[in-house]
């Protein structure tokens, strides 16, 4: 039975392959809003849009479905899936050939959005447009260490999204690349000055801040600028993103159970300290976390997000069957460009 009730700002991942008694009730809590799908999540095509049917089911206004599907090392979805290079492997192909290299960055964007809408998936949180600058968690999944190479290609992918029909979140503001530590297991702390960020990282989000719907926000702490990490950090999200910058779309947390998190407290501390800095919606990934999360909250919503959900939907320009068709049919165009993003994905780079 569909339930109809205001959105909240929570993303929540969930156990397992279907929705069991405790998953559904959670689906139903007034803080959700949507729902993190990981590979945990995955048994094969039928299964997957099956689960994502009874999601998008659940509630009215319909909760939001959100996956990982950025190529490389973080593609949750595999099997019967395109196999999608790392973004840093269309860095390498811009220092030969940049023009290939810009198409490229497009035709990724618009089949992993493709794919995703047409099982329906709202929102691949992609791209990355941190600078591969030395960070053990970012490496290839950057395009590149040169700002100005990650907005060109960042710009070309975001257009493929946008052609799919899915809405763009640009990671991880204002830049986690240029500093060594992993925020999921270790505290990150970036000492350098806002004008030495400014001159770098933050280039690829200011330029391309129009193009995006939605940015994710970093577990850092930038000591030159704020002693909170970004994410908690009313300076970084009011003054830098809304202000400076004149960014108007959505605003993530990353997920509040990494160990950069932590620094709030409580995963309820450190959902209302995102939200009370400015995030629109919070990711808690783990379920076991997420169902604490909710006990704690007991009926409170937070906040309506369901403008902010709405904003996120997804609206596919080809649908499933339409999908399903070019792919028996064999029709040319595709097939090219499948077989070009998995090409460049085994190619080895000097």
């Amino acid at each position: 039975m569909t339930s109809t009730s205001p959105l909240g700002p929570v993303l929540i991942g969930l156990p397992g392959h279907g929705l069991d008694t405790e998953s559904r009730a959670r689906l139903q809590h007034p803080a959700v809003g949507g729902v993190v799908l990981f590979s945990r999540n995955f048994r094969d095509r039928g299964q997957l849009e099956e689960l994502v049917g009874q999601i998008r089911a659940a509630r009215d206004p319909r909760l939001l479905v959100c996956i990982d599907q950025e190529g490389g090392r973080v593609q949750r979805l595999r099997d019967d899936f395109t196999q999608l290079p790392p973004l840093g492997a269309l860095g390498r192909l811009h220092r030969e050939d940049p023009v290939k290299s810009t198409d490229m960055a497009y035709r990724h964007g618009r089949v992993m959005a493709t794919e995703m809408l047409a099982s329906g998936i709202d929102v691949s949180f992609a791209p990355v447009l941190d600078l591969d600058r030395g960070s053990r968690v970012i490496g290839d999944r950057a395009f590149s260490g040169h700002p100005e190479v990650v907005t060109a290609l960042g710009r070309a992918y975001l257009a493929g999204m946008h052609d799919a029909g899915m809405k763009t979140t640009g990671k991880y503001f204002p830049g986690h690349g240029s500093v060594a530590a992993d925020s999921h297991l270790e505290d990150v702390v970036d000492p350098r000055t806002m004008a030495d960020i400014e001159g770098s990282d933050l280039l690829p989000f200011k330029q391309l801040a129009s193009a995006l719907d939605a940015v994710m926000i970093a577990h850092v702490v930038y000591a030159g600028v704020d002693s909170a990490p970004a994410g908690y950090s009313r300076i970084w999200l009011q003054h830098v993103l809304r202000e400076q910058l004149g960014y108007g779309g959505v605003v993530l947390s990353d997920d509040l159970g990494m160990h950069a998190a932590k620094s709030a407290g409580s995963l309820e501390g450190r959902t209302r300290a995102c939200l009370e800095a400015g995030c629109d919606l919070v990711l808690v990934c783990d379920p076991d976390e997420a169902a604490q999360l909710l006990s704690d909250l007991a009926d409170d919503s937070l906040v309506d997000a369901s403008a902010s959900v709405a904003r996120m939907y997804g609206r596919p320009t080809v649908n499933r069957e339409e999908l399903v068709e070019v792919v028996r049919e064999r029709i040319g165009e595709w097939r090219r460009w499948q077989a070009s993003l998995e090409e460049l994905g085994k190619q080895s780079w000097t």
